[in-house]
């Protein structure tokens, strides 16, 4: 029988736990609270080619990771995807790997269009991304995801305030709304008030996705964001998750943003994640 889709997040939760004990270092909490977002996005939505990787995009739509530190989810979903083999990600935060612990461009690795290891620049480069398809006659989308904790970054607001002004309609933002980051909680740390109202505030379509960690709502927040394009204003979506769901141990709260897990509970952790397509070999 065909794997279905439902299979991916706990094999992907397995990739991200396993590649960053193996090397212990990295940041899984992020990554495992994201995870359902990346599965639906590339094996639900986008609209991609992993091979032969075209670094332009033209012609398919286009995905800018801003929160680059989140990385293990990324590389595990694009090699589940076909972009490069699983085998690699035994790679992971090694010395001369592509599957830098930020992603970067120079090791050449398929799906991976900008470096994003400094916070609140993917906003930027995708509103430009997106203008480019605009002016180049290219109907396709350009995807972003950002963390709640991000957001603190003058940079992003700079770049938000640029899209709404100019209409920037064929742009997709979605906010990792997990409130929580590398000090504590984001209420803690700098409290981010009501998201949604700010980026209307800044000319954008605001929707929710409150169940971010149950996937088909992911998949269906996502087909509702892109049927809002072409209406005049950048879309933000605006996804509630949990940081480290899927392991009790882990889930919702900021002590493993950027803690490796040790042999017990890396033990712990995979039993409560069925190895369902396979893991990479050691």
């Amino acid at each position: 029988m065909a794997p279905s889709i439902h299979d991916l997040p706990s094999q992907v939760r397995r990739d991200i736990l396993r590649m960053v004990h193996a090397v212990q270092s990295g940041h899984p909490g992020g990554s495992m609270g994201c995870t359902e977002f990346f599965v639906a996005l590339y094996f639900d939505v986008l609209r991609h080619t992993p091979s032969p990787f075209n670094m332009d995009g033209q012609g398919e739509d286009l995905f800018f990771l801003s929160n680059g530190h989140i990385s293990p989810v990324f590389y595990s979903v694009l090699a589940r995807s076909g972009y490069f083999s699983v085998d690699e990600l035994n790679t992971f935060r090694k010395l001369d790997s592509r599957l830098q612990g930020h992603p970067t461009t120079h090791e050449g690795l398929p799906g991976v269009r900008i470096a994003s290891g400094s916070l609140g620049q993917g906003l930027s480069v995708a509103v430009g991304a997106a203008q480019a398809k605009k002016l180049a006659g290219d109907d396709r989308l350009v995807f972003t995801l950002h963390g709640d904790g991000e957001l603190q970054e003058g940079q992003i607001w700079e770049a938000a305030l640029y899209a709404g002004a100019k209409k920037v309609d064929n742009l997709i933002s979605t906010i990792d709304a997990n409130g929580q980051q590398i000090d504590g909680s984001t209420d803690e740390v700098m409290p981010m008030g009501d998201i949604g109202s700010k980026f209307a505030a800044f000319g954008w379509d605001v929707m929710h996705i409150r169940q971010g960690n149950d996937l088909d709502a992911v998949r269906q927040g996502l087909r509702e964001a892109i049927a809002k394009t072409g209406q005049g204003k950048p879309i933000c979506i605006v996804m509630h998750t949990s940081m480290g769901h899927g392991v009790d141990f882990m889930a919702g709260t900021h002590k493993w943003h950027g803690i490796a897990p040790s042999d017990e509970q890396l033990a712990s952790a995979l039993a409560q994640l069925p190895e369902t397509l396979g893991d990479f070999p050691a």
